[in-house]
């Protein structure tokens, strides 16, 4: 079996991550909180199901991902979104303050900070 795990990282990986895992529950025939509907069974007509979504012990689907940014409104976007219920918390991580386009800040101060979080996460 196949796995993939998608890492979006910054605003313009965020929602970009956030609008590509809406196509695939929209492809897969997924509800927004994960779940399959009833008349249908996962990875009936495809194999790729499984590189993407892990099926939790209650039967929801969780997709493969972790979401980064060091600014949280992007990522606080998808918490309170229609796809909210999708992923789980630890799949989003964000800090409590943007790295002002500056890479220095970004790498050496508070991006440092939850690499390791990160890492953890992945």
């Amino acid at each position: 079996m196949r796995e993939c795990i998608s890492v979006h990282v910054g605003q313009a990986g965020v929602q970009m991550g956030n609008a590509c895992w809406e196509l695939y529950c929209l492809e897969h025939g997924l509800q927004p909180d994960g779940q399959m509907p009833s008349d249908k069974q996962a990875g009936q007509t495809d194999d790729s199901f499984s590189t993407f979504f892990s099926e939790t012990g209650s039967g929801k689907h969780v997709p493969r991902a972790v979401f980064l940014d060091l600014e949280p409104s992007v990522i606080d976007e998808i918490r309170t979104g229609t796809y909210r219920q999708l992923f789980h918390p630890e799949q989003m991580v964000s800090g409590k303050e943007d790295a002002a386009n500056n890479y220095a800040r970004g790498h050496y101060t508070v991006g440092k900070e939850i690499v390791d979080l990160v890492l953890d996460r992945i």
